[in-house]
């Protein structure tokens, strides 16, 4: 039996984002606590620096991606999506070997910030960075099983939008919650 990633796209799509969020939640919950190799401190402390740079790349790719796609550049879409997914993929390993050994960082701002600013936001962020992953795999399994010229046929454009939108806002987001929890406060 002959198995072609082409005609199982919604599965696979299921499939690997039950994955991803086990590994997220594992991560997040301490399941791979001791398992990992122990960075110093420092480097331990830059991550979330580093993230919220991932993160503002990120924004600029995806925009300039969509850009380029509304102008019919598809080669330029293609590689500039490519890269915000090495982005992202580099800003979740980053956040989930840090989380992995520290736990989420707490809030160092007011309690009323804390409850009415922060917690709301960061929220908006993780639910978007959720809703993500599936809409993400989805359009990335459309655009490597079909032909180019055959993808504006398919859903790739139409989730394609959403995915965007939704990544660009999740990543400003996680800017906003980085500068709340390490600039501002």
């Amino acid at each position: 039996m002959e198995f072609r990633a082409r005609n199982h796209v919604p599965a696979l799509t299921g499939v690997l984002s039950l994955l991803s969020l086990g590994l997220v939640f594992g991560a997040v919950l301490g399941l791979f606590d001791g398992a990992l190799p122990r960075a110093p401190m420092a480097v331990l402390d830059a991550i979330p620096t580093v993230n919220a740079l991932v993160s503002a790349l990120a924004v600029g790719t995806i925009a300039t991606g969509w850009r380029a796609i509304r102008r019919g550049a598809v080669a330029r879409h293609r590689a500039l999506m490519g890269v915000s997914l090495v982005l992202f993929v580099t800003f979740l390993a980053l956040y989930l070997y840090r989380v992995s050994l520290l736990g989420p960082a707490p809030f160092p701002g007011p309690e009323t910030i804390y409850q009415f600013v922060y917690l709301p936001v960061l929220a908006i962020h993780i639910t978007l960075a959720i809703v993500c992953i599936p809409l993400l795999y989805y359009v990335l399994l459309l655009a490597l099983t079909r032909p180019i010229a055959t993808l504006p046929e398919t859903n790739h454009p139409r989730v394609g939008r959403v995915a965007a939108s939704l990544w660009m806002i999740s990543f400003a987001l996680g800017i906003v919650v980085y500068l709340l929890s390490y600039i501002i406060y």
